[in-house]
């Protein structure tokens, strides 16, 4: 199986630990329109670390 399907989909308190930033801030990126690489499941948040790591090597985490 390709490592990608395998790869676990974060959550927002997950994802807030892995990037050491508060919750609310993940929520702010999303609700900013900052091109945070998030996808609604349910109603649930969820996102991919290739996804993360690509975006903040990007710069646009910054903006």
């Amino acid at each position: 199986m390709d490592t990608f399907l395998k790869e676990k989909w974060l959550n927002i308190a997950e994802l807030a630990e892995y990037l050491g930033v508060n919750k609310d801030t993940i929520r702010n990126w999303i609700k900013n329109d900052t091109g945070i690489p998030a996808h609604k499941i349910g109603r649930q948040w969820k996102f991919k670390l290739t996804d993360i790591d690509e975006w903040v090597k990007s710069g646009k985490s910054s903006l």
